[in-house]
């Protein structure tokens, strides 16, 4: 593949400028996505530059109360558009689903399982030998601070309690041991995986077995860059899985329709379920897991454009069920957000 470089990438500069979150998970996740490109472009450098973002650097206030998701990537996207960087290594499920004019998603590399999971406090599954939600009694607590799994929870299991539960996987598994009033928590499957740290894994949370749908783009790396930059987007080109590709492509489309940001209880699944066939899940859930509106279709998609229209027409079928009265009263009821930091 190195052999059959593009003219963009046959002259001009051999270095492309990595940029990233400065956290544990998003380094590894950076480091993934250099080692796909050191094997498409041997002759290549890439320097990673890792920065605290405002997302990392307050850890006192919920996720919910953010109000958007541009706290973890836009001072990242303004080292981007000054030209300090050339891409910048994302959690696709951080990413607004409208970017900076003249920034593009480069490309979405091969995904990891997006599945949200359980993980229980291990002197609890000692002692009682619970695995799951359902085993849990009533009054157990949850540690998230992701309003999506919150409200999917309530609906599904309103006996649990929830408190929130900020800080790296490694800091959350930590405070979920020393913490007495947390049964388990939530993560996600990918950086638990990718961290080397799926042992801890009590359950796999999916619509098929009483779980929950994950988070858009959740399990996916997305590289940004700029829109004119030829050579950059040619060596992403490389690199980019077309399945994770289409799929999220479908999961973006569904929440900007909907207009969802990472503090509204949006969630999807998306399995293709034989080749070319792509089956979406979704459901808007309120924040007290009183009301959902779910909906599942599968149609063939091959092409960006099928991915976009597949995830437009799923949003409009859940507006026509009541989605829209649930996402408005969420919308009139969030508080604003922190001033920047």
């Amino acid at each position: 593949m190195a052999d059959e470089q593009t003219p963009a990438l046959a002259s001009g500069p051999t270095t492309i400028r990595v940029g990233t979150r400065n956290s544990p998970l998003a380094l590894a996740q950076a480091y993934i996505v250099v080692a796909a490109l050191r094997t498409v472009l041997p002759a290549y450098s890439f320097p990673i530059h890792g920065m605290t973002t405002t997302g990392d650097r307050d850890q006192l206030t919920a996720l919910y109360n953010f109000g958007g998701k541009g706290l973890w990537t836009t001072q990242l996207e303004d080292k981007l558009e000054a030209n300090e960087l050339d891409i910048i290594v994302h959690s696709l499920k951080d990413m607004p689903t409208t970017l900076p004019e003249g920034l593009v998603l480069g490309c979405v590399t091969k995904r990891e399982d997006p599945r949200d999971t359980l993980v229980l406090k291990k002197e609890l599954v000692d002692k009682h030998g619970w695995k799951t939600l359902a085993d849990l009694p009533a009054g157990s607590v949850i540690g998230t601070s992701s309003v999506r799994r919150i409200a999917q929870l309530a609906r599904r299991y309103p006996s649990l309690k929830f408190k929130d539960h900020r800080g790296n996987i490694q800091t959350r598994l930590r405070k979920l041991e020393e913490d007495p009033e947390l049964t388990g928590i939530i993560l996600a499957a990918a950086g638990l995986q990718r961290m080397q740290l799926d042992a801890h894994i009590s359950q796999f949370l999916e619509s098929d077995n009483g779980g929950i749908l994950h988070a858009v783009g959740q399990g996916a790396l997305g590289i940004e860059c700029r829109s004119g930059d030829d050579k950059v987007l040619a060596a992403l080109k490389m690199i980019e899985d077309k399945d994770a590709t289409l799929a999220t492509i479908a999961e973006r489309s569904l929440m900007r329709a909907l207009e969802g940001g990472c503090s509204v209880p949006i969630g999807v699944e998306t399995k293709w379920v034989e080749p070319g066939q792509l089956r979406l899940r979704a459901t808007v859930v309120s924040v007290q897991g009183t009301e959902g509106v779910d909906g599942e279709a599968t149609e063939p998609i091959t092409t960006a454009e099928q991915a976009d229209k597949f995830g437009e027409k799923m949003a409009a079928d859940l507006v026509s069920r009541g989605a829209n009265k649930i996402l408005d009263d969420i919308n009139k009821n969030k508080p604003a957000p922190p001033p920047p930091q």
